[in-house]
């Protein structure tokens, strides 16, 4: 036990020394439940700055905010409703932290997001300027999803995968996430146990430990939307640490590289920056199914996606879509940029390299998605 207690501050201590670049994100039930959150919370992100470290801030609590504005104890169901709460709760909200940031002599600035701003690649790139431009001008960037306009087919889910999108664009080393509890834990017969202090692999047991741990009067998240969370940070090579943020001190902890709460650590290498658009943000439109020779191909030898591997084509898609790879039983194998359209994809189906200049009667590439523009799950 004292050997496993000794790898989980040695984790810790690894990434709280190559951190450059943080998200923290706080989440509603917090934000409502604990008036001390916001000094407490703004002071420890103070500390972090101080250090060193690039802040970017991910807080709910502008529907909850509304509610407490408006009397309102149950979250309503009907969408214009919520958005109105928004309206209202954001206002204060940055009221709030800018008063916060003035204390301590830095300024915040608001974003307001919807699931399009990070799917599309310009809009993506745009963002993630602004958030560049902020923090080189030493100014707190504090996000939130866009509740007032948000609906369905634009919204992230929750902040949860908000924040981890977020750190996942920005390249941050480490995601944040404070919570009303104290990290993952595990459950038994119904029953939370003790704390799971570090993860490397979200088994299909720990998913079962996951349980909502937030009031759905006020929010939407619990902590089955923080180990999706998890998985897309950890999937882009980063950490993530769920922790305790009604703890006055959880940011000096954190800082200190103490053993609290749950981190859950990367087990591949940083994902270039084009391929986690490809693979987080950008939406297929197509699917292009290979063979058993291919799957070996890309995934286990990093190759680009030959004609010849092709089995099939589904979808309409044109040159420069983000198209679904997967192998012949439907399993994803990565996501990537075509060379060609649908119809180009469904006439060179299983012909060598050499033979598609001819069948296409032009010239051109040799591959149907290159490596650089693959991304390999």
């Amino acid at each position: 036990m004292a050997m496993i207690n000794n790898q989980n501050i040695l984790e810790r201590q690894r990434v709280v020394g190559e951190c450059k670049r943080i998200v923290v994100k706080v989440g509603t039930r917090l934000l409502t439940a604990k008036q001390s959150i916001y000094p407490q919370l703004i002071a420890g992100i103070a500390r972090m700055r101080a250090h060193g470290w690039k802040v970017i801030l991910v807080s709910s609590g502008a529907v909850g905010i509304g509610m407490k504005e408006l009397g309102l104890t149950k979250r309503p169901s009907k969408l214009s409703q919520i958005q109105a709460l928004a309206a209202v709760g954001q206002n204060k909200l940055m009221t709030i932290y800018d008063r916060e940031c003035e204390r301590h002599g830095f300024k915040s600035a608001q974003l307001l997001l919807t699931a399009n701003d990070l799917r599309a690649r310009e809009r993506h790139l745009n963002v993630l300027n602004c958030i560049n431009a902020l923090l080189n001008r030493d100014i707190l960037p504090i996000v939130n999803e866009n509740d007032s306009v948000s609906v369905d087919e634009l919204k992230f889910g929750d902040n949860d995968i908000l924040s981890a999108l977020l750190a996942t664009m920005t390249r941050s080393e480490l995601t944040i996430i404070l919570t009303t509890e104290n990290g993952l834990r595990e459950k038994n017969d119904g029953k939370l146990g003790k704390r799971v202090s570090l993860v490397r692999h979200i088994s299909d047991k720990l998913t079962e430990f996951a349980s909502d741990t937030d009031d759905h009067s006020f929010s939407i998240g619990g902590m089955a939307s923080k180990l999706r969370a998890a998985k897309l940070v950890t999937a882009a090579g980063e950490y993530l640490w769920i922790a305790d943020g009604r703890d006055d001190s959880i940011m000096h902890k954190i800082m200190n590289a103490e053993d609290v709460g749950t981190l859950f650590v990367p087990r591949k290498r940083q994902m270039q920056s084009r391929k986690r658009w490809i693979k987080f943000f950008s939406r297929p439109t197509g699917v292009i199914v290979i063979d058993a020779g291919a799957v070996v191909a890309v995934r286990a030898h990093g190759r680009s996606l030959l004609p010849s591997g092709i089995a099939k084509i589904s979808g309409k898609f044109r040159r420069g879509d983000t198209v679904d790879i997967v192998d012949e039983n439907g399993t994803l194998v990565g996501r990537g940029l075509s060379n060609f359209s649908h119809e180009e994809c469904g006439a060179i189906a299983g012909l060598q390299s050499s033979e598609v200049a001819a069948i296409l009667r032009r010239a051109v590439d040799e591959v149907v998605v290159h490596r650089n523009n693959l991304a390999v799950v």
